[in-house]
């Protein structure tokens, strides 16, 4: 448990180091906000045969954390700052360091790195956009219009009318947008670590901030873009994109163009949890990135 000192106050929050690589130590930024590390519990079967050291991580106001009753701390600069304080107490630097942020956690990561890049030895922005303005064009544009139009409109009034707990809004979203967009993997045969992780979301932290709707962000992120400063996080970088992904794949490998050190990894089978739905794209490229670094 690393203490994290913050404006309500000193808490703790989770960490768990799996192997031993003094030259290449991965801290993992789950997504959400608010939701687990358990949707790394797959990495076990790949990383450590490759000879990787990693650090499961929950964020604060997660699953493993404490879970202070503070809205003002769920805030973007706070958990940057958050993530600061985790490096230093594990005692990462530029010589070993590599951040690795799955969708929020790739927000988290790539806003990390445009304000302390010279802590890092590498970064992996996995199934995230630069821009959420981008993000919301592209479910307006692709995602939605590919729907059935009924169904998308009864969604919407769900959450028009703020009753997204209604299990038949769950239902829908489950088999018109996470089948399709999240896991692709069968419903009933979904890994025990993405229900867990899907189960044990903190709405204190998701809902400020990503918004009550699972088709698009409208929360206190929705006027974040960092396009612009791609070109100066020169670190060595790795973007992974999928077809089927809620983020645009097209927009992915643009950004990897317009990283001075970025490399773009596709994953033609895989939505926004690739790692589980398309792993033999997945692994041999991040483990790839990793190795070369």
């Amino acid at each position: 448990m690393v203490p994290i000192t913050t404006p309500a106050g000193e808490f703790r929050v989770w960490t768990k180091r799996v192997g031993n690589n003094p030259d290449l130590k991965v801290l993992l930024l789950h997504g959400g906000p608010g939701a687990t590390d358990e949707l790394y519990e797959c990495f076990d079967t790949r990383f450590p045969a490759a000879g990787i050291e990693y650090y499961y991580y929950d964020q604060l106001g997660s699953f493993r954390s404490d879970q202070p009753d503070e809205p003002q701390l769920w805030d973007l600069a706070r958990f940057v700052d958050e993530v600061e304080q985790v490096r230093k107490a594990l005692a990462l630097d530029s010589s070993n360091f590599v951040l690795l942020g799955q969708s929020w956690g790739g927000l988290l990561a790539l806003e990390y790195a445009v304000h302390h890049q010279d802590e890092l030895k590498g970064l992996v922005i996995s199934n995230m956009m630069s821009s959420t303005r981008l993000y919301n064009a592209y479910a307006d544009d692709v995602l939605m219009p590919a729907m059935d139009q009924g169904v998308l409109a009864e969604i919407k009034r769900f959450e028009a009318e703020g009753i997204t707990d209604d299990p038949r809004y769950e239902q829908l979203l489950m088999e018109h947008h996470y089948a399709l967009h999240v896991c692709r993997l069968p419903v009933e045969d979904w890994p025990d670590p993405v229900t867990r992780s899907l189960g044990h979301i903190n709405p204190a932290v998701y809902v400020p901030m990503q918004g009550p709707s699972e088709l698009g962000l409208s929360g206190t992120l929705e006027s974040w873009d960092r396009s612009e400063d791609l070109a100066d996080v020169d670190v060595p970088t790795l973007v992974i994109g999928a077809t089927h992904d809620t983020m645009d794949p097209v927009h992915l490998q643009w950004m990897a163009e317009q990283l001075p050190q970025g490399r773009y990894l596709h994953c033609p089978e895989g939505s926004h949890l690739a790692q589980f739905d398309d792993p033999e794209h997945y692994f041999p490229g991040l483990i790839d990135f990793l190795q070369s670094l």
